[in-house]
């Protein structure tokens, strides 16, 4: 098995635990403070993870273009955070995590025109049924 299938596998594991773990949490406080330690311990650990892994005189690989693309990328990620927390906080989050999942299709389109990715057959049909999946959840 290739590494970076091992690794997206890690990460389907540990977002799986992370939404029913944070459930837990926000029993008794607000989404937002939740999310605010959450992202608190989130800073810490990837800062210690880069100190651990990589060497200081990377930074020389950063530009205005690369960091203003990063710092997009952190605003959209804070945003799509802040929406989650306060749709776990009242909803199940069996369903919140589900409609999330929707945004594979959004990711789908956007490496298809803006990063050229190829598309295949197999990439086209898990869309689909990501999809159809989600119009089954939210079909009223």
């Amino acid at each position: 098995m290739q590494n970076w299938i091992i690794l997206a596998l890690l990460s389907m594991f540990f977002a799986g635990l992370t939404s029913v773990i944070a459930k837990f949490g926000l029993k008794d406080i607000s989404a937002d403070l939740g999310l605010a330690v959450r992202t608190t311990v989130v800073f810490g650990l990837v800062i210690l993870n880069f100190f651990a892994w990589h060497k200081i005189r990377e930074f020389d690989g950063l530009n205005w273009k690369t960091v203003g693309f990063l710092a997009l990328s952190g605003v959209t990620t804070s945003l799509s955070w802040i929406f989650y927390y306060r749709a776990i906080k009242i909803g199940n989050v069996s369903d919140v995590a589900l409609i999330d999942k929707g945004s594979i299709v959004i990711t789908l389109l956007l490496s298809f025109t803006l990063l050229r990715e190829p598309v295949t057959a197999k990439t086209v049909a898990g869309g689909i049924l990501v999809l159809a999946g989600l119009l089954v959840l939210i079909w009223r």
